[in-house]
């Protein structure tokens, strides 16, 4: 028997207390909140922690879980070869402790953005959707599923509390 490959991935949308949200400009993705692929041997919690630090430069606390989601398509990567296999990503509400903005390689800018500002800003289907689950939180998890078939095309095929 082959055993299924999954993708993990642990998002971070981190308050300053002051009614803004961080957001990161990704090279391939535009702006999005910090978060990632978490590594060999590393938590979701802490993967998440070490994600937003290398991409913005802030230290952050997880405060609580918001969502899970999967994207269950198998596309190409940005390679246009490699097939990418289903991800499942965790999203978390996370406070800024410390620490000041500054980019990375996987960033070329970083920013505090209003609350209610932030959806000018990310375009990617996906992310847009993660980030509506956490304006619309109500103290349960929402699970997601969606397939994206291109880079492009984005249909939603699942979307509940748990």
């Amino acid at each position: 028997m082959a055993f299924p490959t999954h993708i993990v991935s642990a998002g971070g949308i981190v308050e300053d207390g002051d009614g803004n949200i961080l957001l990161v400009k990704a090279h391939d993705d535009g702006w999005v909140y910090p978060g990632g692929i978490t590594e060999v041997g590393e938590n979701l919690i802490d993967g998440v922690i070490r994600e937003i630090k290398e991409e913005s430069g802030i230290e952050a606390t997880v405060s609580h879980l918001i969502s899970v989601v999967s994207n269950t398509a198998i596309h190409k990567w940005y390679d246009g070869v490699t097939d990418v296999p289903t991800k499942v990503m965790f999203d978390f509400v996370c406070k800024a402790t410390d620490g000041a903005l500054t980019t990375s390689d996987e960033t070329s800018e970083c920013r505090w953005v209003p609350k209610e500002n932030v959806l000018d800003l990310i375009t990617l289907p996906g992310i847009r959707m993660r980030y509506e689950a956490y304006l619309n939180f109500n103290g349960s998890v929402s699970y997601m599923e969606y397939v994206t078939s291109s880079m492009t095309e984005f249909n939603v095929k699942l979307q509940r509390n748990v």
